[in-house]
């Protein structure tokens, strides 16, 4: 039986290289957008075209009501949900000394969708993948383990869903297991005009260079289907950096 994946954030980024890497893996794909929706339809043809199956499905995760109304489209397309991968998030770029700029709505705008956004999304589909004894992985990010990043409720938030990981990982195993990769800087727009960020980060990562989306798609792809006894773990991918 051909299994199903919601990739949230599924339409640019790592998000897309992701939903590649699954399909190619035969798994059916539920491309989740906000903005991007050329994006997500552009991904969704190429699926198709490449043979596989893909519906772009629009949702803010950061509303519950909207991730509900998500997951029951997807569920009356495909009838199950296998593997959830919650990709999808936002900063804002504060200087770390300014703790002025950093208001209660840039806070909320950060935890809304990066930690409550995953929570929403796992919170819907965990009766599906309990079902079918599935696999969920969170992007988060190295900012959560060092404190170092985009802005500090960005690593706040980050940090959050790194011990979310391990929090739902001990209460739905063996049924469920969850991961998480920890990505360094990426090579996606986000970045783009911080370069000087990207190239003092790298002074001192041994593989001397930035993550690609690929890059990515390849750890989350390795956590989903390549690996039947790792839960709980948070993955780190950034070139050496932190060890």
């Amino acid at each position: 039986m051909r299994s199903w994946a919601l990739v949230t954030g599924g339409g640019t980024g790592v998000g897309k290289a992701v939903c590649f890497a699954l399909a190619q893996l035969d798994y059916s794909i539920a491309v989740n957008y906000s903005r991007s929706e050329v994006d997500a339809q552009s991904v969704c043809s190429t699926i198709r075209k490449s043979g596989g199956k893909a519906i772009p499905v629009r949702c803010d995760v950061g509303k519950s009501s909207d991730v509900q109304h998500m997951v029951n489209t997807i569920l009356d397309v495909f009838g199950r949900v296998d593997c959830l991968v919650c990709n999808a998030g936002t900063t804002h770029f504060v200087d770390y000394l300014d703790l002025n700029k950093l208001s209660d709505d840039v806070w909320e705008d950060i935890f809304q969708t990066n930690i409550m956004g995953s929570f929403y999304c796992f919170r819907e589909c965990i009766g599906e993948l309990k079902k079918n004894k599935g696999s969920v992985v969170f992007v988060t990010s190295v900012a959560g383990i060092t404190g170092m990043g985009s802005s500090i409720p960005y690593a706040v938030s980050k940090g959050a869903l790194n011990s979310m990981t391990k929090s739902l990982a001990r209460t739905f195993g063996p049924d469920v297991r969850v991961n998480a990769v920890a990505p360094g800087p990426i090579t996606t727009r986000w970045l783009e005009g911080h370069e000087d960020r990207i190239a003092d980060y790298l002074k001192q990562a041994p593989l001397a260079k930035a993550c690609s989306p690929e890059d990515v798609a390849e750890v989350v792809v390795y956590l989903v289907a390549q690996t039947k006894m790792t839960t709980g773990q948070i993955l780190v991918v950034d070139g050496g950096r932190t060890m």
